[in-house]
């Protein structure tokens, strides 16, 4: 042991490896700094400058034009350098690459990165020995005494010296790891310098994975991406069994397509509940309201005279062309749902009512309004060529799914690329502050309740052309939990303000592929409830998790 222990290399030895390296590439690093002076850096400069000179508002219109064009003349000076010494600086970096490709690894990170792995190997025996020693010492501690209270006071000391030394192992092997990134990064924080942070694709990505393993922590991991691990599992099962139990097997393509085909009106849903979980609330009436969606586009899409009535009326849209009808079915969806969902947004953003009680108290009104107008009696079914003109299928391919593409795609890019978007996170993560900071609270929390009331006039629309009509106010009933369950899965956070649109995605798929799963495998819709519970009650207890950790 004390041979491997003499070929660890202490720092300054670590050193006197680089240092060549670093010298060679320094002085090829000092020519290139010498041509930028009056070139590239001075372009990035009066660039600047001239950023500076636009968004000066103590200068006139005119105060800036003369600002602007002297700098400008300049520019163009440094510009000219820059394009003549562009040859010559291209060509010191490609030496200093070549060279860094040929010495860097051979002559310094192999070196290092062995030299870690045996001072690891050796802060592991260190740390066995010295809990030997610890043992030892504690047992013969042992036998001398007799008294109970100085038996538990010995145990009580002998723990927190095992707690000591395990601290202590786990600050060297951190100091391993440190040393031996660093001298991994040492490479990248070179060409970082001679090309001005500009790296590419696979030097990036090589950058990221290098950084990933370096800040892996497996309970961290477990704690993010245990649920996911766990579900796939189940899935992998249900793929095995279901070909024994059933004669077919789960995982084909047409499968696929049908979990995507369910999963798409599911989506609309889910992306609209996203908002409002993001700002700590919820809807209970997601359900009710796609009843009242579906019973709406049903009726007005109906195939000829509607049979049942609404209030005692017997309505009656055949004049229309169908172009007219599916417009019209899809404006009176959103109309009715955003109606809806604003109400519920004004109460919890004027009153600081909790969305619990605003939405459950939109559910019962809407499903009373519902089933009073209709009896509660189901529609039947709509013009058959209606499908086809919304969401026809091309060779096969379902194009609802383009659909709910469409929507991840727009609703990312207000999350992520718009101002309401960003004050979403704010409010959601510290409403106090936003409002400190000038963000109207109320005004976010309505607009996120008014865009889940589009999202769910559209995604109703479109679940009455999938399952070409049969609204009714019973329609949709739980699908309230699936869609909550589907984001929090997906790791939108009760606490506020955390949450990805990646994740509410991946959410959906995963709740209606298990959902898909347990039918084929025939399992009782009712034990589907049970599995479905037992996600939602991992997933929150998991988000509560990070949250304490956090704290």
């Amino acid at each position: 042991m004390s041979n491997e222990k003499e070929k660890i290399l202490t720092a300054d030895q670590e050193m006197q490896l680089r240092r060549p390296i670093e010298e060679h590439v320094g002085k090829i690093q000092t020519k290139i700094d010498g041509l930028r002076a009056d070139g590239t850096d001075k372009v990035i400069s009066l660039q600047n400058q001239i950023d500076g000179i636009k968004r000066d508002r103590s200068l006139t219109k005119e105060e800036k034009e003369s600002k602007i064009a002297s700098v400008r003349t300049e520019l163009e000076k440094a510009q000219a350098v820059e394009g003549k010494n562009k040859t010559e600086i291209a060509g010191l970096i490609s030496e200093a690459e070549n060279y860094l490709k040929e010495h860097f690894e051979k002559d310094y990170y192999q070196a290092v990165k062995k030299s870690c792995e045996l001072e690891k190997t050796a802060v592991k025996e260190d740390y066995q020995k010295k809990l030997a020693q610890l043992e030892k010492e504690h047992k013969q501690i042992l036998s001398g005494i007799s008294n109970n209270q100085e038996i538990k006071e010995e145990n009580y000391v002998y723990k927190n010296r095992l707690f000591e030394a395990k601290m202590e192992l786990e600050r060297d092997l951190q100091q391993v790891k440190d040393r031996r990134h660093n001298a991994y990064t040492y490479k990248y924080h070179l060409l970082d310098l001679l090309r001005m942070s500009k790296f590419t694709l696979l030097e990036t990505r090589v950058q990221k994975w290098e950084n990933y393993k370096y800040t892996f922590n497996r309970r961290s991991f477990l704690l993010q991406n245990g649920l996911y691990i766990a579900i796939i599992l189940i899935f992998i099962m249900l793929c095995i069994i279901t070909p024994m139990v059933k004669n077919a097997p789960l995982l084909t393509y047409n499968n696929v397509l049908n979990i995507l085909q369910q999963a798409s009106p599911r989506m609309f849903l889910a992306l609209g509940v996203a908002g409002l979980i993001l700002l700590t609330g919820t809807d209970l009436s997601i359900g009710r309201m796609v009843g009242m969606g579906m019973t709406i586009a049903t009726i007005i899409m109906h195939q000829g005279i509607n049979t049942g009535l609404v209030f005692g009326y017997k309505f009656d849209f055949t004049g229309m062309s169908l172009g007219v009808r599916v417009i019209l079915a899809l404006v009176v969806c959103i109309v009715c749902c955003t109606f809806f969902t604003t109400i519920a947004g004004f109460f919890t953003a004027k009153f600081k009512m909790h969305p619990f009680i605003s939405t459950m108290a939109n559910m019962l009104v809407i499903f009373g309004i519902v089933t009073y107008a209709t009896k509660g009696v189901s529609f039947g079914a709509i013009e058959p060529t209606i499908p086809n003109m919304i969401i026809p299928k091309v060779n096969g391919f379902p194009t609802i799914i383009l659909w709910a593409f469409a929507v991840i795609v727009i609703v990312w890019f207000i999350w992520n690329k718009t101002t309401f978007g960003k004050n979403l996170y704010a409010v959601g993560g510290n409403p106090e502050a936003a409002a400190v900071s000038g963000i109207s609270v109320f005004g976010v929390t309505v607009g996120a309740f008014v865009m889940a009331g589009v999202l769910y006039g559209i995604g109703s629309w479109l679940e009455c052309a999938r399952m070409v009509g049969s609204g009714s106010a019973a329609y949709g009933q739980g699908w309230e939990m699936d869609a909550i369950a589907a984001c929090v899965v997906g790791g939108v956070s009760f606490t506020g303000g955390i949450g990805k649109i990646s994740g509410v995605v991946v959410g959906v798929f995963i709740f209606t592929a298990l959902t898909y799963s347990l039918t084929i495998l025939g399992i009782d819709t009712n034990l589907q409830f049970v599995f479905s519970g037992i996600i939602i009650l991992v997933a929150v207890t998991l988000d509560c998790l990070k949250y304490v950790q956090k704290k």
